[in-house]
């Protein structure tokens, strides 16, 4: 039976499970027996722990990796970048900065993405953990940035300046300093703080999966209310709150792409590709989406409404 902050269900049911890697690395050295089936052979293994369903590392028995999820991670760097290009066009706007700090964020998750589950590095390396713990505190902070936006919308501070970016960035990287230290704990077992899971099949890290699970859906949820109420509440305006439903729309997808379809295409493709590239995709939108959304409201005619009484 599962517990909470347990990985070990996540790592066999989910193919190309991130925060896998970590676990990997951890019972490695002194629990080779629980890695069965395609996690036997770190230098073939998939991303996962014991996955029912996993691609093959890139060159095994004619593998390409995670194709799919490399070339949509690939498409989404250039689409992510125009978008902060745009945006920093926009030289009135408010959250501009704020805003753009965000898109740089998840513009260097790509990357990190497309090397943590393209199935390119072997399992096990150091290479993998380190670049999926580097992963891991920028999600975490992604996050945070995200839910900063919203607070920075109800114009609590001014937009821009050090009275906004500071606040905002420090506990920014209080939380990749954070959520990162514990992906090495939990991987490395440095200190034992946060690792090895007891017991050790149950891959259990309850910090870990609160930063990298919990956390997100949180400051999501968080930040949809908030920004709905300033919509709807503050500028009463309508039509932007559908930009924010369809971003929220395209987010929930994502995760139910992620967890729910993968293994069935993994399975239906024959270990080609998984549902990770569908949900990188639909989280670029939902990226793209929320550029739209936060352009509406700062529009050159609502400039002097209810950001500047």
């Amino acid at each position: 039976m599962s517990q909470f902050g347990d990985f070990g269900s996540l790592c066999s049911q989910v193919p190309s499970y991130t925060w896998c890697n970590l676990f990997y690395r951890q019972v490695l050295p002194e629990h080779p027996k629980i890695l069965t089936g395609l996690s036997a052979n770190a230098t073939s293994a998939p991303v996962g722990v014991n996955p029912v369903c996993g691609i093959p590392r890139v060159n095994t028995d004619g593998s390409l990796g995670n194709i799919a999820d490399i070339i949509a991670c690939g498409l989404s760097i250039f689409v992510v970048a125009a978008i902060i290009i745009h945006a920093g066009r926009r030289q009135a706007a408010v959250g501009r900065t704020e805003i753009r700090i965000l898109f740089f964020i998840y513009l260097a998750t790509l990357p990190l993405q497309l090397l943590t589950t393209g199935s390119l590095l072997e399992q096990g390396s150091t290479a993998l953990v380190a670049f999926t713990a580097l992963h891991a505190g920028l999600v975490a902070t992604l996050f945070w940035w995200l839910l900063g936006n919203a607070i920075v919308a109800t114009q609590v501070v001014e937009d821009g300046t050090l009275s906004s970016i500071i606040p905002l960035s420090i506990i920014g990287v209080f939380f990749f300093v954070a959520t990162t230290y514990i992906s090495f704990d939990v991987a490395l077992t440095l200190t034992h703080t946060f690792g090895p899971s007891n017991p050790p099949e149950a891959l259990s890290s309850i910090p870990l999966f609160v930063l990298t699970s919990i956390w997100p859906g949180v400051a999501a949820l968080i930040y949809l209310g908030l920004m709905l109420y300033i919509v709807i509440g503050v500028l009463n305006e309508i039509r932007p709150v559908w930009y924010y439903v369809i971003s929220a729309i395209l987010f929930v997808l994502s995760q139910l792409a992620y967890f729910l379809l993968s293994k069935v295409i993994c399975q239906g493709s024959s270990a080609k590709v998984d549902g990770s590239f569908i949900a990188t995709l639909l989280e670029t939108a939902t990226v793209v989406v929320l550029y739209v959304a936060w352009r509406s409201i700062t529009e050159e005619d609502w400039d002097n409404d209810a950001y500047y009484p």
